[in-house]
């Protein structure tokens, strides 16, 4: 279900307003932001939120994700990159595999781009998720800063019901701190494999991948927790790394 509430888009901006333009962001890209007729509450985020799937059982969790067809489609997706995930894991001193993984759960290897535009999912929580709504105000001056320097449209970038965008999901504060240019083209790209494969590994670095000791499973489980805060999703993408991992060795 979309509803849309144009009277509500002064009172988002005026939430962001402040911090928006207090790290660089200028009044009237603001304004011109907040003045689109793309903008649109989705009621069905709300539920998502109610239900997530990090909440389900184990045994549910798991058949989303560690999957024959999702093994299959790694392999595949493997073999196109191979050489270009083999020097990022060098460059960064991350498992490959891992961050191979970890692009299976969050995006499928780049087949789900997501549902609801970023802006969108972060305005629909500011609105209408008193709970979420300093969360998503914080996430949304982020996106706007990425959008702003990086001269990309706010309304044109889809994602997670979340606000989460690109084949490794980053939310945007994450994005703009971690993403990084893995093919020295000078920008950053959510859907560039060189800069995602790159950027999750950074990440996993700045949150205490144990680069010297792969075999510190304790240390490996730290850092992809940090990357989802959730159990189940942990246990899903090393359990998945170890099966592309398995699957890739015979063939």
């Amino acid at each position: 279900m979309l509803t849309s509430f144009a009277f509500s888009q002064e009172s988002v901006l005026s939430a962001i307003r402040e911090e928006a333009v207090l790290k660089g962001l200028p009044e009237a890209y603001l304004i011109k932001t907040f003045k689109n007729d793309k903008i649109t509450i989705h009621n069905k985020i709300l539920q998502r939120f109610a239900k997530p799937y990090e909440k389900r059982s184990w045994t549910d969790y798991r058949k989303l994700f560690v999957t024959k067809s999702r093994i299959t489609k790694g392999q595949d997706f493997y073999k196109k990159n191979e050489k270009m995930l083999l020097k990022v894991g060098k460059q960064t001193m991350v498992d490959p595999f891992l961050i191979l993984s970890i692009v299976g759960v969050e995006s499928n290897y780049g087949r789900h781009q997501g549902s609801y535009t970023v802006f969108n999912a972060l305005y629909t929580q500011i609105a209408k998720m008193p709970k979420r709504a300093k969360w998503a105000k914080k996430e949304m001056v982020e996106y706007l800063l990425y959008c702003y320097k990086d001269s990309i449209p706010p309304h044109s970038i889809l994602g997670s019901y979340a606000g989460a965008f690109g084949y490794g999901q980053f939310i945007p504060s994450s994005f703009n701190a971690y993403a990084i240019d893995g093919n020295n083209d000078g920008i950053r790209r959510p859907y560039d494999w060189p800069d995602v494969f790159a950027s999750i590994g950074n990440y996993l670095i700045k949150n205490g991948y144990p680069i010297n000791n792969h075999a510190n499973e304790e240390g490996v489980y730290k850092a992809v927790f940090a990357y989802n805060h959730a159990d189940n999703y942990v246990k899903a993408v090393l359990e998945l790394r170890d099966e592309l991992q398995k699957k890739i060795a015979l063939n």
